[in-house]
């Protein structure tokens, strides 16, 4: 174990041995806050769906570990802006007493907050993002990574569908994360014995991928990849169906496809995609009872982000309740301690990079006869342990666990 991973297990160690006789929350209680997309590219796989889970994570500790505390969640929109995004989380921090952020879901976003949060000693709960959270940009004293990361979704779908000599081609949104999707994609397929041809990018929204998939398709590659998100992907899933590229030799992988984005274009186009994901709400009955009751409250099954990040802020609270404080340290100390065990993730654990590791699985959309149901859309192709799944600790760069 590194020098940080033995100072987090000692102190943790400390921490529940020892637990406070009374709890200390700042101001008599804590406040979650949920900084996401409530309007733009990714406003369905996030926004008001991760504020229900939010709460969902609330209500639950309040009726379990959590009873007789006052937990708040308040909300607000990051608009997709480095700069609003950083203007909200200091105004909540420093004029309402937030204690916790979550969800985030914006590259840029995210490597602007951390600075933020271990200046002013706070949490950050991530769902998911670039794979720099965890490594050159890591800071695991105030900042976790739970579902998925940009490593993950390209290891997923690389590790199943490079075979020796084996080509792909990438669609790339020009911002952070299509940038880290592109290089982590190179490096996998490089190392399955696959190669890359080439890349063409777009901008972030794209209205229209036609040209580029017809670039991608040109260049004869065994798979083309959407190294995009949210809108983005669906616009190129579109396009692959118009211009006969799903349905053909090649195959079509998106990094970032869910179940959201599956509906709104309808498994008569999307059939035959392949993706990575951390989550999906039929995998089995613990799955099915938590995406039950989300979509009683939301309307709709949850994506891997909005059950990340239930699945985060349960834990947190889990850990405040444990530790009986909101003071960073003690609670993110908390956090790596007390094992990980909800509806939502298996087999996981939580790293000294802040990265927590979990099974991830790679699906297949299904063909409409194949469906069953509504929200049925995925068949499972290849279940990976996170140890396989994840990048490696000693690969990551994190400089806090060298």
């Amino acid at each position: 174990m590194t020098r940080a991973g033995m100072r987090l297990a000692v102190l943790a160690a400390g921490l529940l041995a020892a637990a406070p006789a009374a709890a200390d929350y700042s101001d008599g209680r804590i406040r979650i806050g949920v900084l996401t997309d409530m309007a733009g590219v990714y406003s369905d796989i996030t926004g008001k769906g991760s504020v229900v889970a939010a709460q969902m994570a609330v209500d639950e500790c309040l009726a379990a570990e959590c009873r007789g505390m006052t937990i708040e969640v308040v909300s607000a929109d990051h608009q997709n802006k480095a700069d609003v995004g950083s203007a909200l989380a200091r105004e909540w921090i420093d004029r309402q007493g937030v204690d916790v952020l979550t969800d985030m879901s914006n590259a840029s976003i995210q490597l602007a907050l951390p600075p933020l949060l271990k200046a002013k000693n706070r949490i950050g709960l991530f769902p998911g993002g670039t794979a720099r959270l965890t490594g050159d940009a890591c800071m695991p004293s105030h900042i976790v990574q739970w579902m998925w990361d940009t490593y993950v979704q390209v290891a997923g779908v690389s590790t199943t569908l490079t075979t020796p000599g084996r080509s792909w081609y990438l669609v790339t949104a020009d911002y952070a994360l299509g940038n880290q999707l592109e290089a982590d994609t190179k490096q996998l397929v490089a190392k399955g014995g696959g190669r890359v041809l080439g890349s063409v990018r777009h901008p972030f929204p794209a209205a229209d991928l036609s040209s580029q998939i017809l670039t991608a398709q040109g260049s004869g590659a065994d798979i083309v990849a959407l190294a995009n998100a949210g809108g983005d992907t669906i616009t190129g899933v579109k396009a692959a169906r118009d211009f006969g590229l799903l349905g053909s030799a090649q195959r079509l992988a998106a990094f970032f496809l869910t179940v959201m984005d599956v509906r709104s274009i309808g498994l008569p186009t999307a059939q035959g995609t392949v993706l990575t994901e951390g989550f999906y709400w039929d995998l089995d009955p613990g799955t099915r009872a938590f995406s039950a009751r989300f979509r009683a409250r939301h309307g709709a099954v949850p994506s891997a982000i909005q059950a990340g990040i239930y699945s985060a802020v349960r834990h947190y609270l889990k850990a405040a309740a444990s530790a009986g404080t909101d003071e960073a340290g003690a609670v993110m100390a908390t956090m790596h301690a007390l094992p990980i065990a909800d509806e939502v993730v298996r087999n996981a654990r939580l790293r000294p990079d802040g990265r927590m590791v979990h099974d991830v699985y790679v699906f297949q959309v299904k063909t409409p006869a194949a469906s069953t149901g509504e929200w049925d859309f995925y068949e499972t192709m290849a279940t990976l342990p996170g140890e396989q799944a994840f990048r490696p600790l000693e690969q990551g760069g994190c400089p806090a666990v060298r």
